[in-house]
């Protein structure tokens, strides 16, 4: 069975999700609902600062709130001592509407408006994370418009493949983020610093993907940003303070997933970090880190209302549910994979392997090819489960379908976070004649 965190089946054969049976938070939620096991994200913050605090080094560990941004996920990360990670003025109203010190944000994007640059400098925040020419000159004359300095990072593409899907994959050298390392970039933006007074460099960011399994490529990563510190010393005589190497730790989507304990990989990019800079006679800078998926996928489940299906003698059987593309479009993006389980009857044997289909008039709104199920009958839950991460925050309203509610749950205690939206949220938009 594929369960994660406080998930449990009961004496009844129903799935319980942090001690609340998902038949009860549909019932209570309606479907589709998306229900965060809140200890669990718990517990993986603090497997992120737990090494880097036993290290000694200076760090700080940001969670990327593109994977799952909204008011309360702000409010556990800043309760459990995280900085936050934002790549919009979205994301950055979010997380100021949640009470996160300015001082604690980053802001990422690489194209970034004037807009979004102006809200940043007007909250006061930590670190911009400078993505390109255009933006080092914006950034420069908006804040020196305002009489103020601002602390950046240059993003670095620095050319290691991480050998994930081509869409999550950011850190090859053709890549649309960062200053390329290998063209003279890197140095060109460092030298124009020296006309933009404003910005104060504080270091160098790099990301290489996400669903990252080993060390290896963080490793690569850390040898080629310390041979750039030490180049940047000895020819510019520019000293950084501050490492970024992103984020992008894997989590396990199926059974066939390897992953790794978060500990052990942080401890091993501690580890190849310092041996980087030593090797180059450097002190190591603080670390940053900025996590996103492995703090939040695994403890999102998603719940659905069983309906129609299709069954075609020899080829296939399609089972529709009320969600869909809408809610997690990440099969259809880049071919994502799920496990699934009817949340009423988890106790029964499969018995057939159908294909989970949403409810979307759009040949690739699938959810699940091929999952082993027990025989879903109209009115079962189906709860997926790892949808914790670029589900809600990539949902739509194609075919003007409502988003789903998302419940946070602890203790067997459920609490709602984000409604259902409605017919009239549909509509709200909209302008009359």
């Amino acid at each position: 069975m594929f369960l994660h965190g406080n998930s449990r089946i009961d004496p009844t054969g129903q799935l319980v999700i942090a001690g609340v049976r998902a038949s009860d938070l549909a019932e209570r939620y309606g479907t589709p609902l998306i229900v965060y096991d809140e200890e669990l994200i718990r517990g993986r913050m603090r497997a992120y600062r737990q090494p880097l605090e036993a290290s000694g080094l200076a760090y700080a560990v940001a969670y990327a709130s593109k994977a799952f941004s909204s008011i309360a996920v702000c409010r556990l990360a800043k309760e459990e001592g995280l900085w936050l990670d934002v790549v919009s003025a979205g994301e950055l109203h979010t997380a100021l509407a949640a009470g996160v010190d300015p001082a604690r944000i980053v802001m990422h994007g690489n194209n970034k408006t004037e807009e979004e640059l102006l809200y940043g400098l007007r909250a006061g925040l930590a670190y911009f994370v400078v993505d390109n020419f255009h933006e080092l000159g914006l950034l420069h004359s908006l804040a020196a418009a305002q009489g103020r300095e601002v602390d950046i990072l240059l993003r670095v593409s620095p050319g290691v493949d991480a050998h994930t899907h081509e869409f999550i994959t950011t850190g090859k050298q053709d890549s649309k983020f960062g200053f390329d390392l290998f063209s003279g970039q890197v140095e060109q933006a460092v030298a124009l610093l020296k006309d933009h007074p404003a910005l104060n460099l504080r270091g160098l960011h790099s990301h290489i993907g996400s669903q990252i399994f080993d060390v290896e490529g963080f490793r690569v990563a850390a040898e080629r940003m310390a041979e750039m510190y030490a180049r940047l010393r000895d020819e510019a005589g520019v000293t950084l303070s501050v490492l970024n190497l992103g984020g992008g730790l894997g989590i396990r989507y199926t059974r066939e997933d390897m992953v790794a304990p978060i500990e052990a990989m942080v401890s091993g990019i501690v580890d190849t970090v310092r041996t980087s800079f030593s090797a180059r006679g450097m002190e190591t800078p603080m670390l940053m880190l900025e996590p996103g998926r492995s703090v939040v996928a695994e403890a999102g489940t998603t719940l659905y209302r069983v309906g129609s299906r299709k069954e075609i003698p020899g080829v296939r059987t399609y089972v529709a549910v009320d969600g869909g593309m809408t809610d997690n479009p990440r099969l259809a993006l880049y071919g994502a994979r799920y496990e699934a389980s009817i949340a009423n009857r988890m106790a029964e044997p499969d018995e057939e392997t159908v294909s989970i289909a949403g409810k979307c008039c759009e040949s690739g709104d699938m959810l699940i090819w091929d999952v082993p199920l027990p025989k879903a009958r109209a009115g079962d839950l189906l709860a997926v489960y790892c949808t914790g991460a670029y589900n809600y925050s990539m949902a739509s309203n194609y075919n003007r379908l409502a988003r789903p509610a998302v419940v946070f749950v602890r203790d067997g205690a459920a609490r709602l976070v984000l409604r259902r939206e409605t017919l009239d949220d549909l509509v709200r938009l909209d302008v009359g004649d």
